[in-house]
């Protein structure tokens, strides 16, 4: 067997181990909230969000001020995301791939919500 085949095999059964991960786990989301929780965003690895809660209090904030705050909570949920899809995967690929995901962002980070920067470059 060459070299070239080895490697796609490698990378057919890196493949085929996530593919059951994810199906067992469900998917990888991240999820953050404002510091009085009037704003709440989840969101996937690497994507827009899917689900952002407002309370009645996020409502007064004004529309400036409350875009600001659900940028900045997204931030955080994205964050919480690429790191929680790093800790998942690390258990299932080798080594080296998991250098790759946090060289392109997808680091461990810490289990908590309190972290900062995303996709999201902030309002405009």
């Amino acid at each position: 067997m060459d070299e070239t085949q080895r490697a796609a095999d490698r990378v057919a059964d890196t493949g085929r181990r996530v593919s059951e991960h994810v199906a067992r786990t469900g998917p990888v989301l991240g999820r953050a909230s404002s510091p009085d929780g009037a704003v709440t965003v989840v969101t996937p690895p690497g994507g827009p969000p899917r689900d952002v809660r407002l309370s009645p209090a996020a409502l007064a904030m004004g529309p400036r001020a409350l875009a600001d705050e659900i940028l900045r909570v997204s931030a955080r949920a994205s964050k919480d995301a690429a790191a929680r899809a790093h800790r998942a995967l690390e258990r299932v690929v080798d080594p080296a791939t998991a250098r790759a995901l946090a060289e392109i962002g997808f680091e461990p980070g810490p289990d908590d919500e309190d972290f900062g920067g995303s996709y999201l470059r902030g309002s405009r």
